[in-house]
């Protein structure tokens, strides 16, 4: 097998976070002479982090000018990461910060990038990777003859290496920060009541147009189903998605939910999130479901109509009731 090379950035205590230790465990299953490449303001606790994973080499490209996500000083420290290694296979995480600068540093040293993995395996010793096309409807196994290779794992399609800790000898690559003209000033980010998307969270909750649409008694609800479905939220911790009639309401001038965005769209022209369970509430149709759903272990569904495309044969479990009142019940047992 030839030599890897992982390619990891830390967070902001210093440590690798779950996407990264599975791409180490996507290595380690490969079975070649592995490499692990960390950049980070401060990488020794990340290295001691996976001290027991088995590399010969851990090298680093460290310095507060590599702390914070830019395409500059991430593909510099990248390209020379790959260059020490000299490794024929490099693969990285799926994050928005390797997205965006190793399709850069493929091209830098000559060799090819594949994004959007869902597994990487070798067959007589030939790597493989394995993706997705034309919107989760394709599977296809690639191999390729460049090198390096540069492979980027989506998460949540590995288990994450849960090896033992201890103390790692890092190399630090005397690597220079280029000249940037962007400065990070700070970061802002939601309350964590108010965080909708929740990439680990063990529970999808998915809310569909009829949320917005009248109901019973022939008005409109919708400030009701906001309240209702951000309690839910608040009090399970799950990750909030929705269907695309729902987040296109907003340009067609109907009542809307006011947190929901393009953002948790999932399903044909959205996301494809890999949550254990899920559990879909006034959502009608086929098609985007199968797709959006495919890789949830558990589907449940909530709807009034027991004879929509989704309830029949996708989902595991169909409660035939309203929604409202369904989720005024769960809350309150969440509350108690």
């Amino acid at each position: 097998m030839e030599s890897i090379l992982v390619l990891a950035h830390t967070e902001a205590d210093g440590t690798l976070a779950k996407a990264a230790l599975e791409a180490l465990a996507a290595a380690l299953a490969l079975g070649g002479e592995l490499t692990v490449g960390l950049v980070g303001a401060a990488v020794q606790p990340a290295a001691d982090q996976i001290a027991g994973c088995g590399a010969m080499r851990f090298l680093a490209v460290e310095g507060e000018a590599f702390a914070q996500p830019r395409y500059a000083t991430d593909a510099a420290a990248a390209e020379a990461l790959c260059r020490a290694a000299g490794a024929a296979i490099v693969i990285a995480p799926e994050t928005s910060r390797w997205a965006r600068a190793l399709p850069g540093v493929a091209l830098r040293l000559g060799g090819r990038v594949d994004t959007h993995a869902t597994g990487i395996a070798a067959t007589n010793g030939v790597p493989a990777v394995t993706r997705w096309f034309y919107r989760q409807r394709m599977e296809a196994v690639l191999t390729r003859s460049e090198r390096p290779w540069i492979m980027l794992l989506d998460a949540g399609c590995v288990t994450p290496w849960a090896g033992v800790a201890g103390s790692a000898v890092v190399e630090r690559l005397a690597a220079e920060a280029p000249a940037t003209r962007t400065q990070v000033a700070g970061t802002r980010s939601p309350k964590a009541d108010e965080q909708t998307i929740r990439p680990d969270a063990k529970l999808l909750f998915v809310a569909g147009a009829g949320w917005t649409k009248k109901q019973s008694d022939g008005a409109v609800h919708a400030g009701d189903a906001e309240s209702l479905i951000l309690g839910f939220l608040r009090a399970s911790q799950a990750s909030l998605g929705g269907s695309k009639s729902l987040v296109d309401l907003g340009g067609e001038g109907e009542a809307v939910l006011r947190f929901m965005t393009h953002l948790n769209q999932i399903g044909q022209t959205g996301s494809t999130p890999r949550h254990r369970k899920g559990l879909s509430t006034c959502c009608h149709g086929e098609e985007p479901h199968v797709v959006g759903w495919r890789f949830i272990t558990e589907r449940r569904a909530v709807n009034l109509d027991a004879n929509c495309g989704w309830a029949r044969g996708k989902a595991d479990v169909v409660y035939v009731a309203d929604a409202f009142e369904v989720m005024r019940h769960l809350n309150g047992l969440l509350s108690a």
